[in-house]
């Protein structure tokens, strides 16, 4: 062995003088050709410089040849590297997931022009996410940054630096703060009473009889609301849903076609230079549909803007202020961080805080819903929780969470199978590092399946299983704050979600009060079909049905001292058969 290294030491250090001796002679050539005519010195130029970038590139591949290289499936055509690979019609993270079995926790694909790494193993994971969280911070430039986000001025898409640091320090310290949340905690009680007094209204129109409904339209309603409510102080009720020149009615209909634009793939991200053909026409709409939300928030932050200068000595401390509010009262009219103005950053945060909190707070609501409908065991076990410690005397408030433990692990199960990000957002390498051992050149972007992670059999026992139990027993000290890297349904590090404590809120209370009012069951005790809709994210599919009933609080209906008094007598309790329906 010994021999041999030492061998490869001489053969190197001779690869080396022969290389230095080569290039005297090219020298000396040089020197030589200087002195003959004009032509032949431009030849002997051109091949001194020919012969140098050989010199480089044949150097360069050593080096790098040198340094262990990140497993690579084979295949790769030219131009379009491992496209044809993601072109079926599976959840690209059940893609990515199978060529994980093949390859490994960590391999790298070529997308296009751009490298791309992807990473499921929980210990590569934490290398990305810690040792190299700075230099994996920043986010690779696509389409949907450029053409929905304002020229990547939203917080999600925004490049790492100074502006994106001032937008998270902002979110993190002013929007999404314990404080914060607590002032506009009464914005989310009122919207699930809503929520719950329309379902009850539908419900209750065919007396005692089964009703189906639309559950997954009910959640997206509930949490739109709650968003647009906190947000910008609006809100998207049924009054509205036929007046379609209504600005919620139309800001939600292009939240709807920003969601989808935002999650499939667009050509010109893996080859740029075939943007202006817009293949397919996924540009074209992103612009019209930025158009679009951009008429409408410039309306509301206009709107905000002329009451904040009417009420100069106004308050953000108090529950009638809502983000926008706070975001005006926190950067000065002539503010410009990076390029962009005061009013692009409003009107960029605001998009993109109502973009993602609502679509992927009533996903998962729908898949939850969904789980507990295919397993009637733990459906039950969460009800009888609500029973025992809540009653049947009240609703259930946030304050009475923390005291139901099952269904907080329903809650955690459902987003270790359904995670609102089954991919994080694309990160790229900032520099050269190293991850899992293995050299990564900087521009390389970096994904990390979450899906996959969460489906590790080493870590979790049936990991395709739904058992809440395991969040009570085996694994009760998990958390879905970044800190287990096992687990990171909100991923982790300076790119995980900021507004966790918002999202969970609102899925526990929501959950909670469905569970609460109404008894549910699948029609003809079918199966809810669990099928995930194709793409990036991760949306339920839309052939599942579900049907619920239960006596639902008739104070849904009546005024307050009424809604008291049935209460106290348990009038409110009579065996009403109410029904829900997901389709």
């Amino acid at each position: 062995m010994l021999l041999a290294v030492e061998g490869t030491i001489y053969i190197y250090k001779r690869y080396c003088r022969l290389m230095k001796r080569a290039q005297h002679l090219l020298l000396q050539f040089s020197l030589y050709f200087i002195r003959m005519d004009s032509s032949i010195f431009l030849e002997a130029c051109l091949l001194l410089v020919l012969l140098c970038i050989l010199w480089h590139s044949i150097s360069k591949s050593n080096r790098t040849n040198k340094k262990t290289r990140v497993p690579q499936p084979s295949g790769a055509f030219p131009l379009i590297g491992h496209l044809r690979l993601l072109g079926n019609q599976a959840p690209a993270c059940k893609t990515l997931a199978a060529i994980a079995d093949q390859y490994g926790p960590i391999y790298m694909l070529k997308l296009g022009i751009h490298p791309l790494l992807v990473v499921s193993g929980w210990e590569i994971v934490k290398d990305c996410l810690t040792t190299n969280d700075r230099t994996l911070a920043t986010r690779a430039s696509i389409a949907a940054g450029k053409h929905l986000g304002y020229n990547n001025a939203i917080i999600a898409l925004a490049p790492y630096g100074k502006y994106w640091r001032d937008l998270r320090k902002l979110a993190t310290l002013q929007l999404f703060s314990n404080l914060r949340l607590d002032l506009l905690k009464h914005v989310r009680a009122q919207e699930v009473q809503n929520f719950i007094k329309e379902l009850f209204t539908l419900c209750s129109k065919n007396g005692n009889h089964s009703t189906r409904v639309s559950m997954n339209k009910f959640f997206e309603g509930l949490t739109f609301n709650i968003s647009l409510r906190m947000i910008v102080g609006k809100r998207y009720s049924s009054s509205t849903y036929s007046a379609e020149n209504s600005e919620a009615w139309r800001y939600k209909k292009a939240i709807e076609k920003a969601l989808y634009l935002s999650g499939i793939f667009v050509m010109s991200d893996a080859i740029p230079w075939l943007e202006w053909m817009d293949i397919d026409g996924h540009v074209s709409a992103m612009k019209e549909t930025s158009k679009e939300l951009d008429s409408v928030i410039r309306t509301w932050v206009e709107e905000h803007l002329r009451k904040r200068s009417e009420d100069q000595q106004g308050k953000i401390n108090d529950g009638e202020c809502d983000f926008l509010d706070v975001m005006i009262a926190n950067l000065q009219p002539e503010a410009e961080i990076s390029g962009h103005s005061r009013d692009v950053i409003l009107k960029a945060t605001v998009m993109i805080l109502t973009l993602t909190g609502s679509g992927s707070t009533a996903t998962t609501l729908t898949w939850a819903l969904s789980l507990l409908l295919n397993h009637p065991t733990a459906l039950k076990l969460a009800q009888a929780e609500l029973d025992t410690h809540v009653g049947k005397g009240r609703w259930v408030e946030e304050t009475d969470i923390e005291n139901l433990k099952y269904l907080q692990a329903v809650v955690k199960e459902t987003l270790r199978l359904y995670p609102p990000g089954p991919l994080t957002g694309i990160r790229e390498a900032m520099e050269d590092c190293t991850i899992g051992g293995y050299y990564v050149p900087k521009g390389t972007r970096l994904v990390v399946n979450i899906w996959k992670l969460h489906r590790d059999p080493r870590i979790w026992e049936n990991p395709c299983e739904f058992q809440p139990e395991r969040f009570l027993t085996t694994h009760a000290d998990i958390d879905f704050r970044g800190q287990n890297f096992e687990y990171l349904p909100f991923s982790s590090g300076r790119r995980s979600c900021p507004a966790i404590n918002l999202g969970v809120a609102v899925v526990h209370l929501g959950l909670a009060r469905v569970l609460q009012g109404f008894d549910i069951t699948t029609i003809g005790g079918l199966p809810v079909d669990m099928t995930e809709s194709p793409g990036i994210a991760l949306p339920k599919n839309g052939r599942g049905r579900f049907l619920g009933r239960r006596a639902c609080m008739c104070v849904v209906t009546m005024d307050e001292e009424e809604r008291w008094r049935r209460i106290a007598t348990g009038t409110a309790w009579q065996g009403l058969r109410l029904a829900g329906v997901v389709y």
